[in-house]
């Protein structure tokens, strides 16, 4: 466009053309007031005013548009503090402050800490933040996009127009902010980006966003999760007992949104606030220690169950806003119930909102689809060893323990992250900097966000998913580990789930899969997890997985749940589990309450109830879940009748607990067992008791021991394990 005699010199016309056409890189050069040949000159984008006017003091002054650049209103100004009003084309009028008057938020030593990408706690900094800026209320918008020519921030507030309010980019650090006075709460956004190429990219959610919309819809929602009232200051005290390797864990897996719907209002899943009474209530009363809540993280299609999230700082809205999710935190502490959440580093969609190609390059994930795309999920890998997404990732771990107070992280699909070659072929992967298969990159990330969120919060917990039998796992860093927590035992869940499908005819020929588990049972620091996994997908229900009539089912169901409690190792049970729900799974449908309230379920509720209180209770059954002084074979090789005995030990001063196994139909009456020591022993819990749906078959509260060797114990007892059961037995110090 050339110029005319009427074309202000000032600001010079191609940038603001450049900014006309949203194409400007550093809009604060132009936009705002600056000063030009010693007069303060504003410059004003607003493609929707038919007239701009400057309020200074008392003063009201026209802006002129410009001649050439129809949405651009400059000209000169008295020196001052200033307001805008605008006049629409259809005689609207509002005034406002101008973005572009304000100087930058971040700090120097955030924007140090973001360029060097060890910014621990970077939700403090980018992501929408309410908030005080230079005497005025707005909201403080920043994002990572080093390979940008321009960022805006668009939304309702602008006709969703990215010409209104570009971005100012923060030097070297690749982050762009800007401070928009009059948003608040609620405000609904997104960011435009026009890539490296001049390509005006698919409008992002804001990866560091605390709230978003209503899936479908996708955007971004301005959340103030600043001032909430925790009032879980004696919990937060205590957790590190609670989560410590010496004290009973025994965790209720929960899909939120399948636990329990509405059915009066549309079947809708339950709000934070309702879960805050109902299933809190529930899982104290179940006798449960904490609960884990599938991925809550925001994520678009209800069938990734969470799996596949988009916006890892937001709390799914399906449930509530970011306060009521506290809500729901504060009262489980209060009913002494830790929470843990699953926690997605792995992977994450490839829907266009997401971070997916975010500033027009492969920013988040790798460029190579060998080591950024996976096979199995159809989803992105993040780039682990670039130090701004790994800082990204921890950082949001982080951001869980600290803003949520959840005590624990229970991190997804960890095998897929160790292994380059993981479900894939020959040709598929790139092999590691030595040639390798593991994934040093992920490897360091998970270590450093142990070693991070451990640091900060040390009462917390991590867990593993690991699938494979990679070292260390729950080993500390320092000690060569990836400074886990704990892990699942996969394995033990394998194993064992197979030898219970089988007719107890043919159990003999499997005794080993029951066994086998102590082997390495000490080798990490386990959860032994019959999680959501073992229940869609095909697999059917637990009750289903049990073999037999309709009662056999039942008791294989309570004896196998017998031998998991009295197992070492920590304990998790998805949801539904706990009363034997008959169905599979359905992430659509609420759990079958109708079945819970059934006597023979009841009976099986009851028992779990039972198990955990006596898990508890009982020192010898968790203090030394993952050390082997705690655990020793009475009988392991009886295949004949399949018969397992083992006994479990606390610290000095004690009682142990005896366990014992029946997986056959047929009672063993008169069986010899060794005990350690010669005395009365209570019954303490028999699976087959009538309150759980049992044939009440056992020994009549107690057995009595003798001084007689058994199986290489000092005392012997003839006790009764009833058909398909588990019998506890702990001393009568009365």
């Amino acid at each position: 466009m050339s110029m005319t005699s009427n074309t202000p010199a000032f600001p010079p016309l191609d940038a603001l053309n450049k900014l006309a056409a949203a194409r400007h890189g550093d809009p604060f050069s132009v936009l705002g007031r600056h000063m030009h040949e010693d007069t303060p000159h504003l410059t004003v984008l607003h493609p929707d005013a038919a007239a701009i006017t400057v309020l200074v003091g008392d003063d009201e002054i026209d802006l002129p548009r410009h001649p050439e650049v129809g949405c651009i209103f400059t000209g000169p100004v008295p020196d001052g503090p200033y307001r805008l009003r605008g006049t629409g084309r259809n005689g609207a009028i509002w005034e406002f402050e101008d973005p572009y008057a304000f100087g930058p938020v971040i700090g120097e030593m955030d924007e140090y800490l973001l360029g060097e990408g060890t910014h621990q706690r970077i939700w403090q900094v980018l992501g929408a933040h309410p908030c005080h800026h230079d005497g005025s209320r707005g909201v403080h918008f920043a994002v990572w996009a080093p390979n940008a020519q321009r960022v805006s921030v668009v939304g309702e507030f602008n006709q969703w127009d990215g010409r209104t309010h570009p971005m100012r980019l923060r030097g070297a650090t690749g982050v762009w902010e800007i401070f928009i006075p009059g948003l608040g709460e609620g405000e609904i956004y997104k960011y435009e980006l026009l890539s490296r190429d001049g390509t005006v990219l698919p409008l992002k959610a804001d990866p560091v966003g605390f709230g978003s919309q209503h899936p479908p819809e996708n955007a971004s929602v301005v959340r103030d999760i600043s001032g909430y009232g925790w009032r879980d200051g004696e919990w937060m005290a205590e957790r590190a007992g609670h989560n410590a390797r010496g004290a009973p864990i025994s965790v209720y897996e929960v899909h939120l949104g399948s636990w329990r719907r509405v059915a009066s209002e549309g079947n809708r899943a339950l709000s934070y606030k309702e879960a805050a009474e109902q299933l809190v209530a529930y899982v104290a009363d179940m006798g449960f220690t904490h609960i884990e809540l599938m991925p809550v993280s925001e994520y678009p299609f209800d069938g990734s169950w969470g799996y596949q999230p988009v916006g890892l700082f937001a709390p799914t809205i399906r449930h509530g806003p970011p306060h009521e999710f506290r809500d729901l935190i504060d009262a489980a502490h209060a009913a002494g119930l830790g929470v843990l959440i699953d926690w997605v580093p792995g992977h994450f969609p490839t829907d266009a909102h997401g971070l997916g190609r975010f500033d027009g390059t492969a920013l988040y994930e790798h460029a190579d689809p060998r080591e950024g795309f996976h096979q199995d999920w159809n989803t992105l890998i993040y780039n682990f060893g670039r130090t701004e997404v790994a800082n990204f990732l921890i950082s949001n771990a982080l951001y869980w323990l600290e803003e949520y107070h959840v005590d624990g992280l229970r991190v997804d699909a960890v095998a897929s992250m160790l292994y380059r070659d993981y479900s894939r072929k020959d040709g598929e992967w790139v092999p590691n900097v030595h040639g390798g298969r593991e994934n040093l990159e992920a490897i360091s990330m998970l270590q450093r966000t142990n070693t991070i969120t451990y640091g900060a919060q040390p009462g917390i917990m991590t867990v593993a998913e690991e699938s494979t039998s990679f070292p260390a796992v729950s080993r500390p860093v320092d000690g060569g580990g990836l400074g886990f927590g704990y892990k699942w035992n996969m394995g033990w869940m394998n194993d064992t789930l197979s030898y219970m499908a089988k007719d107890p005819l043919y159990r003999r020929y499997d005794h080993h899969k029951m066994t086998f588990g102590i082997h390495y049972a000490f080798s990490e620091n386990f959860i032994l997890p019959i999680s959501h996994d073992e229940v869609v997908h095909g697999k059917g229900s637990m009750l289903g997985k049990m073999p037999g009539t309709e009662w056999e089912k039942f008791a294989n169901l309570r004896a196998y749940y017998g031998f998991m409690w009295g197992h070492p190792g920590k304990k998790l049970l998805f949801m539904g589990c706990e009363f034997g729900q008959p169905e599979e799974w359905n992430h659509a449908a609420q759990l079958n309450w109708d079945a819970a309230a059934r006597p023979e379920h009841a009976g099986i509720a009851r028992l779990v109830r039972d198990l955990n209180t006596t898990y508890r209770a009982r020192p010898a059954l968790h203090m030394a879940d993952c050390d082997p002084e705690g655990f020793a074979w009475i009988e392991a090789n009886d295949a004949d009748t399949s018969v397992y005995a083992w006994v479990r030990r606390g610290d000095a001063g004690t009682d142990p607990v005896v366990v014992l196994c029946n997986f056959t139909p047929v009672e063993r009456s008169g069986y010899t067992v060794g005990l350690p020591h010669a005395g009365r022993w209570c019954e303490i819990l028999n699976t087959d008791a009538a309150i759980y749906g049992g044939g009440d078959r056992g020994n009549m509260g107690a057995v009595t021991a003798i001084d007689s060797p058994h199986h290489g114990q000092p005392a012997s007892a003839a006790v009764v394990i009833p058909p398909l059961s588990v019998v506890f037995l702990a001393p009568d110090n009365d």
